[in-house]
């Protein structure tokens, strides 16, 4: 009745999902997760700050 090859996998973390059931390693393995993404977050401002800065240099003469 059941196909193996179409069980849905869990997402990695979603924002706001239950977390009473999770063990001390899936919560560091998450907070890893979200610190990565961070990074990448941060990373992805500071590129665009150079950029919006570059431009505000250019119009400014």
């Amino acid at each position: 009745m059941f196909d193996d090859d179409q069980v849905k996998k869990p997402k990695l973390h979603e924002v706001g999902m239950p977390i009473d059931t999770m063990s001390v390693e899936e919560l560091l393995a998450r907070i890893g997760l979200l610190e990565g993404e961070i990074a990448r977050l941060q990373a992805a401002i500071e590129a665009r700050q150079k950029t919006r800065s570059a431009a505000d240099a250019l119009f400014k003469l």
